[in-house]
């Protein structure tokens, strides 16, 4: 009996410490760790300030480049890291090296909305949330969330700047678009706080983006000002739809949109992240957010090309950011903060509750145990078996059906069939993946650019098949809109619509736009992106051998709408 009582003792204390590991950051924040309170009073008023800015490091530029952001963050002795393009073992080493030079450890943060394999070569990249946006079971994106978590952690890092959760109601959208789950604001919201919290639990700090909504722009905010004209009623119920509920479970962090939004603040050329009534009048105030409010990038065009010289920093700690990633110049911003408070136009005060907040940040993270990233075996693991598994079952469950159910299951495996792949120079994994259930098929290929000559031989050549199953390809390394196809080849997807063909597009499904006569074929299965594990589930689909399940989670009018999928 003894013994027993001794076990379940024991049994009860290991679930106290797990429950007691697992405290929400927002938690966290309302009784802050001692470790906070002893690091924050060391710091000076610089020190204090410095905490606030993150700067910008790649691994792929050399290592004086490598070297240059070293001398940066000894210097200045900044609050974090933000990593871009490069490969994971120089990008654990530089880690280790500037968390070295660091009094109070760094927050390691990337873009990572489907994983590291965004920016790190040798990686994992898990689907676009425009493809996660078709699946209809939410369990697969939690799980995804928990494996991204392991791999920055592996890493190193403490804090993705992800996941999107803007709402795509704009088809034009050229830097929103195959990043955001949809257009639909409740599935965006149930997708989004799925994801999150996958990596949440998994010990990541997250950050939604970009506060208030940045899917209905036709302009890049890296290159330009959006503008949002849009009443404060819309704005509400719709773009800041996901944000209000996933303010409510829980997010860690909010990252602001670079947008002109004259319904919320009608100074003229104010970007979003520069704006009090937004940041702090409406995020912080109205809606509660508690947590860390991140700037886009300071050093975008939709911030700094009316607000020069260091006076968007200022701004942007005046409207209420925590944390502004990548200004212009640092040391600058630094110096004309303090002048700021000088002159009454920041309270020191509210630099203080930031400060706090990043410092709880790195607490709730680990940062409060020195740590080294093991560089050795390290690309074996963030490229695990079980992740790689998952990103497969994650395209089965995407892969959409919008036409042809019958048609397909009718499809006969001995029957001469053409395969054919469009907008690639060589035979495809769809290709080689169809043919194992058409015994007797032939394999063509027609480019992006092919010639008039190259497409008439084709189309002479499948006239003697009884069957002809294509897949078109988009080549480019982001599936965006406006697929590369000459106009030649564009005709050739027109005139095979309207015989007995099936199609499989991996492109983002805006294309479906501008491939006219798709809405005419016998069958019509949407891969959403390039990549070889949505060939993969795409040739089950024809092959009988997976039930589609996916939905399209956004509208191609007027032939196709949200959520068709047979």
């Amino acid at each position: 009996m003894k013994k027993n009582l001794f076990f379940i003792i024991l049994f009860c204390a290991a679930v106290f410490t797990a429950n007691a590991q697992k405290q929400a950051y927002l938690d966290m924040l309302v009784n802050q760790p001692k470790w906070v309170d002893s690091v924050f009073k060391k710091l000076n008023r610089r020190e204090k300030i410095a905490q606030m800015f993150f700067v910008r490091a790649h691994t792929n530029l050399g290592q004086k480049y490598i070297d240059s952001v070293e001398l940066v963050i000894k210097k200045e002795q900044l609050g974090g890291v933000i990593f871009f393009q490069g490969g994971p073992v120089r990008q654990a080493r530089a880690t280790n090296a500037y968390q070295k030079v660091s009094r109070v450890p760094l927050i390691i943060a990337n873009d990572g909305e489907w994983g590291l394999g965004m920016r790190l070569d040798s990686t994992i990249a898990y689907p676009y949330q425009m493809t996660l946006g078709a699946i209809q079971n939410k369990d697969l994106i939690y799980r995804m969330g928990q494996e991204v978590a392991k791999d920055f952690k592996r890493m190193g890092m403490q804090m993705n700047l992800a996941p999107d959760a803007d709402i795509n109601n704009n088809a034009k959208n050229p830097v929103i678009n195959y990043r955001s789950f949809g257009e639909n604001k409740y599935n965006v919201a149930t997708k989004t706080a799925t994801y999150m919290k996958g990596m949440q639990d998994g010990g990541l700090l997250t950050t939604l983006k970009h506060f208030p909504g940045h899917g209905d722009t036709d302009v890049d905010s890296h290159y330009d000002l959006p503008q949002l004209t849009f009443s404060a009623a819309r704005l509400d119920s719709l773009e800041m739809y996901p944000f209000k509920e996933l303010i409510k479970q829980g997010a860690s962090g909010i990252m602001i949109a670079h947008m002109n939004i004259p319904a919320l603040d009608n100074t003229p050329n104010l970007p979003s992240t520069l704006s009090k009534p937004i940041v702090t009048g409406i995020l912080k105030d109205k809606l509660g957010f508690k947590g860390l409010v991140i700037s886009d990038a300071m050093d975008m065009k939709g911030v700094v090309k009316f607000f020069k010289n260091g006076e968007a920093d200022v701004l942007g700690i005046v409207a209420g950011n925590d944390i502004l990633e990548l200004s212009e110049n640092s040391d600058r911003a630094v110096k004309l903060i303090r002048k700021a408070i000088r002159q009454g136009r920041i309270n020191m005060a509210d630099v203080d509750v930031s400060v706090r907040k990043i410092l709880t940040a790195k607490y709730w993270a680990g940062l409060n145990r020195k740590d080294t990233v093991v560089t050795q075996g390290i690309v074996a693991g963030v490229n695990r078996n079980a992740s790689n598994a998952l990103v497969q079952e994650l395209a089965n469950a995407s892969v959409t059906l919008l036409k042809g159910k019958e048609y397909i299951k009718n499809l006969v495996p001995i029957r001469r069939t053409a395969i054919i792949s469009i907008g690639v120079p060589t035979v495809t994994k769809f290709q080689k993946e169809v043919s194992k259930g058409f015994y007797n098929s032939v394999y063509y290929v027609l480019d992006k650019d092919a010639s008039a000559t190259q497409i008439s031989n084709v189309a002479r050549e499948i006239g003697a098949f009884d069957q002809v199953i294509v897949g078109i390809h988009d080549s480019r390394s982001r599936p965006g809109n406006n697929i590369p196809l000459n106009a030649g080849v564009k005709n050739f997807v027109k005139e095979l619509s309207g015989k007995n063909a099936v199609f499989a597009l991996f492109a983002n499904p805006y294309n479906l736009a501008g491939l006219p006569g798709l809405e005419n074929s016998k069958g019509l299965v949407i891969g959403y992106q390039k990549e070889d594990y949505m060939q993969i589930s795409a040739a089950a689909v024809i092959n009988n051998r997976l039930v589609p399940s996916g939905k399209l989670p956004v509208s191609i009018l007027p032939n196709f709408k949200y959520g068709e999928g047979l």
